[in-house]
């Protein structure tokens, strides 16, 4: 006879939660979301989530850190390419793990100021990437690049919530439209 259940190790059962975290802070909104709700969801105890993630607050930092760190691998730099095609690798990527994630992404990007853990996590990614797009510029880093830079990712939210919005602009038209942004802001081309 099988058991009715089955018993999964440490790291397989965490993977899942947080595969399953994703998906329910895409649908749902924070405050809509309990513990109970989550455990019902997982198909466990919540004293095993609990066992896991000691509060919502923890399992959604959790899952924001995992998605945040899965995006930080996809988008590496290839110190190999020019600073024009490192920057164009990077976004073709990015904007392809948007494609995968879009509900998520609005939601966090739209929720940033209200949720301190989302902001927090946010910015944690955009400092990451203000300075892996410092760093790949020829030329020596001034206060003028870094506050193009910065202003240049927060562009790049509100462009690429209008696309997923609208859907009426192809990637690589975005990916074009984001590139000049940052000439622009710049003041140089890449």
């Amino acid at each position: 006879m099988r058991p009715a259940y089955t018993r999964l190790g440490v790291e397989e059962r965490r993977r899942r939660l947080l595969e399953l975290g994703t998906t329910l802070f895409a649908r749902h909104d924070y405050d809509a979301l309990s513990m109970a709700a989550i455990a019902r969801e997982a198909g466990i105890s919540k004293a095993l989530l609990y066992h896991y993630f000691p509060s919502k607050q923890a399992y959604f930092v959790a899952t924001l850190e995992q998605k945040a760190a899965e995006l930080a691998g996809r988008i590496a730099p290839d110190p190999a390419l020019a600073p024009a095609e490192r920057l164009a690798a990077g976004l073709d990527a990015f904007l392809r793990w948007v494609e995968e994630n879009g509900d998520a992404y609005a939601k966090l990007v739209r929720g940033a100021r209200a949720v301190p853990e989302v902001r927090d996590v946010m910015e944690a990614v955009r400092e990451a990437t203000a300075a892996q797009i410092l760093s790949g510029l020829p030329g020596a880093p001034s206060p003028v690049r870094r506050a193009a830079v910065r202003a240049w990712l927060w562009f790049m939210d509100g462009a690429i919530l209008d696309w997923l919005e609208h859907g009426d602009l192809a990637r690589d038209e975005l990916q074009s439209l984001l590139v000049r942004a940052l000439e622009g802001a710049l003041g140089e081309p890449l």
